[in-house]
């Protein structure tokens, strides 16, 4: 494919996957409607107004999961400002269970889709993404619905700052290359890896995930790409 010839993942756009689970608790249904509305990351205001005044960074993690990995960032990293953003209900009720029980003001929680994040932020705000274990939808006529797009990727090009790091896991052996072959063909990103250890374990200052324990498909592999400039 030539320079001039957008890739044909480009102009795609819809969100896949489910967003209701098993029922609530009361005292989960209870956080929703009190810490959730504390937290809520509020899409198109300025970014740094929504955090403490120590906040010096914005790190943003689309699909958390439970939120085992952004809980754990934001205790290591009082300095950074996380944005987290899952559509899954249940995903939500357990990052705020975790949030009740240590109270950490660096987070924001936002119940939709991340891409709403991106397009309400300044271009060049972010200094870290996040894009672990997301649904690899397998079959080949669904790799339409991944997150991971080219499109996406010209988002993303535009709101990290040159020499932001996006990071990547997956344990699917499909989204792996699919993932490589977008992230090498776009111009902005670079891979930081030198072998296969820097991609076969995970890295140091990267927090697990319950996911990635449960070793559901076989051993993830983590993909660590730089920001260049243009």
């Amino acid at each position: 494919m030539s320079e001039a010839e957008p890739h044909p993942d480009r102009n795609r756009r819809k969100l896949y996957g489910r967003r209701k689970g098993p029922k609530l608790s009361d005292r989960q249904k209870g956080l929703r409607q009190t810490l959730l509305g504390a937290l809520a990351w509020k899409v198109g205001e300025e970014p740094f107004g929504q955090f403490p005044n120590t906040v010096k960074q914005l790190w943003l993690e689309v699909g958390f999961g439970a939120g085992e990995h952004l809980v754990s960032l934001a205790q290591q990293r009082p300095d950074v400002g996380l944005i987290g953003a899952e559509p899954y209900e249940m995903g939500m009720a357990k990052i705020l269970t975790k949030l009740e029980e240590t109270p950490l003001n660096t987070v924001r929680l936002f119940e939709g889709d991340g891409r709403e994040i991106l397009e309400g932020l300044p271009d060049a705000s972010l200094s870290r993404f996040f894009l672990l274990f997301p649904d690899p939808w397998p079959k080949t006529r669904h790799h339409k619905r991944r997150f991971l797009q080219m499109e996406m990727l010209d988002l993303l090009a535009a709101k990290l700052v040159v020499g932001a790091e996006l990071r990547f896991a997956t344990d699917d052996k499909s989204y792996l290359p699919y993932a490589l072959e977008r992230l090498m063909a776009h111009p902005h990103f670079r891979w930081t890896a030198t072998g296969q250890k820097d991609w076969k374990s995970r890295p140091e200052g990267w927090p697990p995930t319950r996911y990635e324990a449960k070793a559901i498909k076989g051993p993830p592999s983590f993909l660590r790409f730089v920001r260049g400039p243009a």
